[in-house]
């Protein structure tokens, strides 16, 4: 698991943060004061990035928290079989199967470039590279 630690009270929106094991995108952020007898708190919701579920965690400000360190690397389609696509790293020729995302079924054809995030040991295609249609 590739992470990095941070305080919870800079983290800002559009960060990310691991959260029950999952990484995620944090959609809000909302730091309380300090009281009388304690100290300030972070309330930091985020939704997954691979399974999409909303996320909200409540800590003190000062405490540290994960954040995830993804890899953004680029491949080529070989092949595509249903909503699965064999794709080769373009720089280390590792072939492996990726799951196309609703959005780019219709763009997905061998010889198309995608780029690809590795995160948290877990491969998902992002978006097609370039402009190729």
């Amino acid at each position: 698991m590739t992470t990095k630690v941070v305080d919870a009270g800079s983290i800002k929106e559009g960060s990310y943060i691991v959260m029950d094991n999952a990484a995620c995108r944090v959609v809000s952020v909302d730091i309380g004061k300090s009281g009388k007898h304690g100290h300030k708190k972070a309330r930091i919701v985020a939704i997954g990035l691979i399974d999409e579920k909303k996320r909200e965690i409540v800590v003190p400000a000062h405490d540290n928290v994960e954040v995830p360190i993804i890899d953004k690397k680029s491949a080529q389609v070989l092949s595509v079989v249903g909503d699965a696509a064999n794709v080769m790293d373009s720089e280390s020729y590792e072939t492996f199967d990726l799951k196309i995302p609703d959005e780019l079924k219709a763009t997905v054809v061998p010889g198309v470039s995608v780029l690809y995030w590795n995160i948290l040991g877990q491969k998902v295609m992002k978006q097609l590279k370039g402009g190729a249609e």
